[in-house]
């Protein structure tokens, strides 16, 4: 099982939903980087369950500890641990699901692939996985705003059908962090809430779209032709859990333009060459240009509802299916600190490349 992403900037994540712990190894930061336990819980904060009426009701402080690496406030260059105890597990919610698959999730797959799985909430499937990515991301988010200036701000973009109107040149992590649902457009927000709201009462679920952008990256990022940035950032988003699609750019849609109304033209402002649009999301040749970089994963609706559901046990016979346990109706808006820590880790590996290939700064 691959549970290692990252080149330089390299992370490797363990744990399951119902073990103790969870957490994530980090090797290759860079030394003497300013980083305290604060820094780090507040991303944590914003992916933990139970902190809106929207989100799982699974109470967990998720709150971290580190290990290793960390020296009086300054990273040393050495691999950093970082450590979350799991507190709420209730492993007779899913005592049904020891010998029943629970459609459209990991069970079948991890037990073909394996001939053993984690039937309690899902061992790495599960999107506890994603509290040592949350957390390495923190450190990697820091870096790259540290030695580059970058600022990364993802949001829920679309929620089934109601789409937010956001700039992604000018939205702000406080406009963000403004609701529950991390919609920066206030007036669909509340529209998205209401929906989740009534789909949750049904026992029921909803997917979307959480858009992320990267302002300030410098040019020259990307390893072409099998690791340029797109495509390095289209794994580190599909490896998400319940993540189905990916974008840059103008993405799909680009598809119904013509090539004179899609290309960039250049321009020189001021001994910078820039372009006038940004069609390309930042990347052109799988290598960023210093244009924004914009992307947007597609998030299927929560497998685990509480509707009963056909299905078969682990001998092959049909049966049925009404799982108990606390899920998300929604994963967009916790979704939305998972993929701007996964853009983090790529961003800040791909700048160590750079600089290690230039010998300076990118």
């Amino acid at each position: 099982m691959s549970s290692s992403f990252g080149t330089l900037f390299r992370i490797s994540t363990w744990g399951e939903s119902h073990g103790p712990t969870v957490g994530v190894v980090i090797d290759g930061c860079p030394p003497r980087l300013p980083i305290t336990k604060e820094e780090i819980q507040a991303e944590l904060d914003r992916r933990r369950p139970g902190q809106s009426r929207i989100t799982t009701q699974r109470r967990e402080a998720d709150e971290v500890e580190i290990l290793s690496g960390v020296l009086d406030g300054l990273t040393q260059g050495t691999p950093i641990a970082l450590l979350v105890r799991n507190s709420d597990q209730r492993g007779g919610d899913y005592d049904e699901m020891r010998t029943k698959y629970r459609p459209s999730h990991a069970d079948y797959t991890y037990q073909a692939k394996f001939g053993i799985r984690a039937w309690e909430g899902g061992g790495r499937a599960s999107a506890r996985e994603t509290i040592g990515r949350v957390a390495a991301g923190a450190i990697a988010r820091k870096w790259l705003a540290t030695a580059a200036g970058v600022e990364i701000v993802a949001y829920v973009k679309r929620v089934a059908t109601l789409e937010a109107a956001v700039d992604p040149t000018t939205v702000t992590r406080d406009a963000v962090e403004a609701n529950i649902v991390r919609c920066p457009d206030a007036a669909v927000a509340d529209q998205m809430i209401a929906l989740i709201d009534n789909v949750r009462k049904d026992g029921d679920s909803l997917g979307g779209i959480v858009e992320a952008v990267a302002r300030g990256v410098p040019t020259g990022l990307g390893e072409p032709v099998f690791d340029k940035l797109e495509a390095d950032l289209g794994k580190a988003l599909l490896s998400l859990p319940a993540c189905k699609g990916f974008e840059s750019g103008s993405g799909f849609a680009g598809t119904l333009l013509r090539g004179s109304q899609h290309n960039d033209l250049f321009y020189d402002a001021g001994g910078a060459i820039r372009t006038r649009s940004n069609n390309s999301g930042g990347i052109q040749g799988g290598i960023s240009n210093g244009e924004a970089i914009v992307v947007r994963a597609a998030f299927k609706p929560t497998a685990t509802i509480l509707k009963e559901q056909a299905t078969v046990d682990v001998d092959g016979k049909d049966t049925t299916l009404k799982p108990r346990g606390r899920h998300d109706p929604c994963v967009l808006p916790r979704a939305v600190p998972m993929v701007e820590a996964m853009m983090a880790l790529v961003l800040a590996d791909h700048y160590l490349r750079q600089r290690g290939q230039c010998g300076t700064g990118a």
